[in-house]
């Protein structure tokens, strides 16, 4: 079993800043790419960003520039840092992982609960 658990939400201000954290546990062997998603409801689960093991990073167009991903493989733990927050960034934002569990060595694509971000105008 894998295990990821976001933290970090919250309500702020546009302009202002947050940092989202996201800790995988269980039967890890490895971890290949981990990402960030968000949903608006009534809307498509959307990528933010995704880092791969090696640390090359990819953004979605709209936080470019102003939201930046990173990892601590030793932690086996990812985080986002979204700088200059809009209104439109409000949504509920999920941690994924791809896995490699010790116990079977098999891949597989893990979630997290979400952590509810809200940017007030």
């Amino acid at each position: 079993q894998v295990r990821l658990v976001e933290s970090g939400g919250g309500l702020v201000q546009a302009g202002g800043s947050l940092r989202l954290s996201c800790a995988a546990s269980g039967s890890i062997f490895s971890i290949n790419a981990m990402a960030w998603h968000r949903q608006v409801p009534g809307k498509q689960r959307e990528l933010v960003a995704v880092v791969t093991s090696g640390g090359s990073t990819n953004y979605a167009d709209s936080v470019k520039g102003r939201f930046t991903i990173s990892r601590d493989n030793a932690k086996n733990t990812v985080y986002l840092q979204m700088n200059s927050l809009k209104p439109e960034d409000t949504a509920v934002y999920y941690c994924n992982a791809d896995v490699v569990t010790a116990w079977d060595r098999r891949r597989g694509n893990y979630w997290g609960q979400g952590t509810q971000v809200t940017v007030s105008s």
